[in-house]
């Protein structure tokens, strides 16, 4: 059966964080009642009115909160921010504190002024993210390392914690670039294609991970796949809600330079600029729209976003239980595909 994920959103700075941690807690409850059993958070820092709750202590409070069949998500981490010592540390704890559960989501970043905040060059992103993969895996996987790169150097350190996973933690990369999706082929164990990313370029994208995992002597598995998603009594009224609610984080996104979101007139024409992607529309349309996916692509698990900062916790959870009604069932009944070639 194809596993169902919630997508967590950030929310207003007008929520307290108390008042968020609370919603949350219902949020994820509300979730595993109606069937979903992957959990993830996304993360960034200093963000203005908007807020995350950090992934890796949220996680570790949730982990003792959800069923012990539940896996927990980072989706994403941006890993060039931290030094690969105390990520590989803070991820292996998390790795112990959730039961071998977690899974490991990290990206590159898009938002030059966080790299200005941790004083990090944002121009040398992608060779530290590179580097940090590599010496990770090693701290989680040997008993001495030594590592010699442009940006991080460790000479015989003898680490003293490893994850429960073996060989590792699984790592999933995100990336809307293409550089990225070769980052997944070379170092991770799965591409986790982003919400706005049309059919046809998610193909293209696994068959680059597939050749690169091939080219390392790695088996190509079931891939996640994250989509946006709401369910409404007609297309039209669906669409309509849509743009009330995830218009203005469309128009955010493009503000603070997410570079997919180049070149569509989301102020204008909403519905067309998402419709190469959205999801969106009676429970038969939905269910259709997803069963094309997982039964013609890689899939598993479906991560599904529910939830946008315009909605407080009530709206979230009306959202969870309509997917839970009328869309989670179904995805449940159908094998992933396992064909690909």
């Amino acid at each position: 059966m194809v596993q169902v994920g919630l997508l967590l959103s950030d929310v207003p700075k007008s929520v307290t964080p108390a008042q968020q941690f609370k919603d949350i807690l219902r949020i994820v409850e509300s979730a595993e009642d109606n069937g979903f059993n992957y959990i993830a958070i996304g993360q960034h820092f200093l963000y203005g009115d908007l807020r995350w709750l950090q992934p890796v202590p949220l996680l570790a409070r949730l982990a003792a909160h959800v069923a012990p069949t539940t896996k927990l998500v980072t989706q994403i981490m941006i890993a060039p921010l931290y030094h690969p010592v105390m990520l590989a540390e803070e991820i292996a704890t998390l790795d112990v504190v959730t039961e071998g559960r977690l899974i490991f989501g990290a990206g590159l970043g898009y938002r030059p002024e966080e790299f200005d905040y941790l004083q990090v060059p944002y121009k040398e992103r992608a060779g530290r993210f590179d580097e940090s993969l590599q010496v990770m895996k090693q701290l989680w996987t040997q008993d001495e390392v030594t590592f010699e790169g442009k940006y991080f150097q460790l000479d015989g350190v003898k680490p003293h914690l490893h994850p429960v996973q073996q060989p590792h933690v699984p790592i999933w990369i995100g990336a809307h670039a293409m550089g990225g999706v070769r980052r997944a082929g070379k170092y991770g164990d799965a591409y986790a294609v982003p919400p706005e990313t049309p059919k046809h370029e998610v193909e293209e994208r696994y068959r680059v991970v597939k050749d690169l995992f091939e080219a390392r002597g790695k088996e190509f598995g079931l891939q996640p796949l994250r989509r946006n998603v709401l369910v409404a009594d007609s297309k039209e009224e669906a669409m309509v809600e849509y743009a009330r609610v995830a218009q203005g984080r469309y128009l955010t996104y493009a503000a603070k330079g997410l570079e997919v979101m180049a070149g569509r007139d989301l102020a204008n024409q909403f519905a067309e600029s998402v419709s190469d992607h959205v999801i969106v529309g009676t429970p038969d349309d939905v269910v259709g729209k997803l069963t094309d996916l997982v039964t013609t692509l890689p899939v598993d698990p479906l991560l599904l976003r529910p939830q946008w900062p315009t909605m407080d916790g009530d709206e979230t959870i009306a959202a969870i239980e309509r997917l839970g009604k009328d869309v989670v069932p179904s995805m449940l009944a159908i094998e992933p595909f396992r064909d690909f070639k």
